[in-house]
């Protein structure tokens, strides 16, 4: 029997020498377990989001001395980690030097190089250049690696072959997106498995947590265990990277599948743990057993957030937060996470309010306070908001114009936006750096879509984690967070209850039913359709779905919504156009200068979602479709 030890480690990113004393205790520990094999994951040791970092020299050479103290500790022990190789020989396309992401596997205190090989090590093939993912940047494929050796990509992917207690195994070892093939030309795995009798396939991963993401994984790598009728070893980190402008958490979920497809053994999602299972090299079968994975979306999202912004936090060594809190359910639920996160005595929450605050949402700030049992404060601008709008309006300007005027006249839409960055620049950020803190931005993924929000006002602060969340999801998580983990209405029933609104004039009077012009329960959907499908929709898309009456089916909205929110197609278009335009046109440069967010989706904004400042524009076919509508 062959004892092989999953290793589902923190990776943490750019920082190679503080993960190889992570690694050499997990393989004393394993050692001291009598294991014959220990996996670690794909760049274990520098990390896989460091953006330009993979240019320096200094760095490359800190990772090999890492590696090569790992490999000299492969005694008793057969060690596959994962790391970036150099050639210093070579260069890579953009005249550096050649990088490849790559398997190492160590015994006996020396590299066991794969079968046949060019290289000492496996190399990765797939490179993945979609959502987060930038491989081709740095690395070199083992693909352009055959046309530069002019050769087939088939004739460098290799198993390895590797003596334990006195029996031979042949292991198929891939490269995370290596397993996910299904729209590449070739199939690594199926490449190894043809014609080489394996005895197992190891995957090892760095593979950011998205929803839904590993109930596919588990689909596609079941069918390649029961394909092949070989055990299959997926390895994967936890901890949190990021490119700058989205932070990604690694959920780890490591998984061992048996011959039969089924689920062998699981590493629980977040936790850094050594998991051992035995190989039996004989009958290539591992032993089933029942698994408690978790399918709860809302669960999901909750520890995806709740490991995130920790980690988060932990990295940026911040203790203390600032809430502005409004009383409505973004700055709620934001509130009880953090509370949950570091401790209600880290928390101050701060309550604004203007003319156009209702005493409603006064009183609910209030006791969402006294509920998470955290520091409170109430700061009224009104005094400071009219003292700047006379400030402006009666401070003459010079030189002026015909074009800039002499006067100054504040409009009621420019009004509100004085509120929103007098709640932001002036309280919150004052107040955080007064007490050596920072201070969150509550906005919804809704809201990030159109920009409804002001910027350097509330779409400021050091982290934007809801900005990954439909405003559905938000209410979902509200209640997740009574229930299941405070167990008592922390976030109270009225704060749910209540129109969405920014109260920043009297048409948005809470009181009288009026709030934001967002209709959550349709332009959640219609919005998500423009961001998070695959092949993302238009408006000509959506307008044909109009015209076919299966809109509401396309987009996942409830039935009945258009014809309640839409009387005619002229109100319908005058809808879609708003939005539009401001999804494609000032809510990029929003976007562009938002903080950081916390990615949980198929695509989020930051590096996930590419965007170029172009302009709305308009399809050919999208204006004969509108003309057809409005002349009936």
């Amino acid at each position: 029997m062959i004892k092989v030890c999953s290793c589902q480690f923190e990776v943490e990113a750019g920082r190679p020498s503080d993960n190889l004393v992570k690694m050499l205790s997990f393989v004393k520990e394993a050692k001291g377990n009598n294991a014959d094999i220990i996996i670690f994951p794909e760049m274990s040791i520098p990390g896989y989001f460091i953006g330009d970092t993979w240019d320096s020299s200094a760095f490359l050479h800190e990772c090999e001395e890492c590696g090569q103290e790992l490999v000299a500790a492969a005694t008793d022990i057969v060690i596959i980690f994962g790391n970036i190789a150099i050639d210093w020989k070579k260069k890579n396309r953009d005249g550096r030097c050649r990088k490849y992401n790559a398997l190492f596997m160590a015994q006996n205190g020396h590299i066991v190089a794969p079968m046949d090989s060019v290289y000492p090590f496996a190399i990765k093939t797939l490179h993945p250049n979609y959502r987060e993912f930038d491989d081709s940047r740095y690395f070199y494929s083992t693909a352009m690696l055959a046309t530069e050796l002019h050769t087939e990509t088939a004739n460098l992917i290799k198993p390895f072959t590797v003596t334990i207690n006195d029996q031979k195994l042949k292991l198929g070892c891939i490269l995370c997106e290596d397993g996910w093939s299904d729209d590449y030309p070739i199939s690594p795995l199926d490449i190894l498995c043809a014609n080489n009798n394996l005895d197992a396939i190891i995957n090892i991963s760095a593979s950011p947590y998205t929803l839904g993401k590993n109930n596919k994984r588990h689909r596609v790598f079941s069918q390649h265990a029961k394909k092949n009728n070989i055990p299959v070893f997926y390895v994967n980190k936890i901890g949190i990277q990021n490119n700058g402008k989205t932070v990604y958490t690694f959920d780890g979920s490591s998984t061992v599948y048996a011959v039969d497809g089924s689920i062998a053994s699981y590493t629980p999602a977040y936790s850094e743990a050594a998991s051992y299972i035995a190989l039996n090299n004989e009958t290539t079968a591992v032993q089933p057993i029942n698994s408690d994975i978790e399918t709860n979306d809302i669960s999901c999202i909750y520890k995806a957030l709740s490991y995130g912004i920790s980690k988060f936090l932990q990295k940026i060594h911040m203790k203390k937060v600032v809430i502005g809190i409004s009383g409505g359910i973004d700055s709620a639920v934001a509130a009880a996470l953090y509370c949950q996160i570091i401790g209600p005595e880290n928390v101050l929450l701060v309550n604004m309010p203007s003319i156009y605050n209702s005493a409603t949402t006064k009183d609910l700030s209030k006791e969402m306070a006294q509920n998470l049992n955290c520091a409170y404060a109430v700061m009224p601008i009104q005094e400071v908001i009219d003292f700047t709008i006379n400030q402006f309006e009666n401070t003459p300007i010079q030189n002026f114009s015909q074009n800039i005027p002499e006067k100054i006249k504040i409009s009621s839409f420019v009004a509100e936006n004085i509120q929103a960055r007098d709640r932001s620049a002036r309280i919150l950020a004052g107040l955080a750096a007064a007490i050596g803190a920072g201070f969150t931005c509550n906005a919804n993924k809704a809201e990030t879509t159109v920009g409804y929000s002001t910027l350097y006002g509330d779409q400021s602060g050091f982290l934007a984690a809801l900005a990954d969340l439909w405003k559905y999801q938000i209410y979902e998580l509200a209640e997740y967070l009574n229930n299941e983990i405070y167990h008592k209405q922390v976030i109270p029933q009225a704060v749910i209850d209540i129109v969405p609104s920014a109260e920043l004039s009297a048409e948005q009077n809470v009181n009288e039913g009026k709030g934001d012009p967002i209709k959550y329960l349709y332009h959640d959907y219609l919005f998500r359709s423009f961001v998070e499908r695959w092949d993302k929709a238009t408006p000509e898309d959506i307008l044909q779905w109009y015209k076919d009456g299966t809109i509401e089916k396309e987009i996942g909205c409830a039935d009945g919504l258009i014809n309640k929110y839409f009387p005619t197609a002229n109100d319908f278009i005058n809808d879609l156009e708003r939005w539009w335009n401001l999804f494609s046109g000032m809510a990029i440069a929003k976007r562009i200068q938002a903080p950081p967010i916390m990615a949980v989706s198929r695509r989020a904004y930051g590096f996930d979602q590419r965007e170029a400042q172009n302009g709305p524009y308009y399809t050919r076919r999208y204006k004969k479709l509108k003309q057809e509508l409005l002349s009936k």
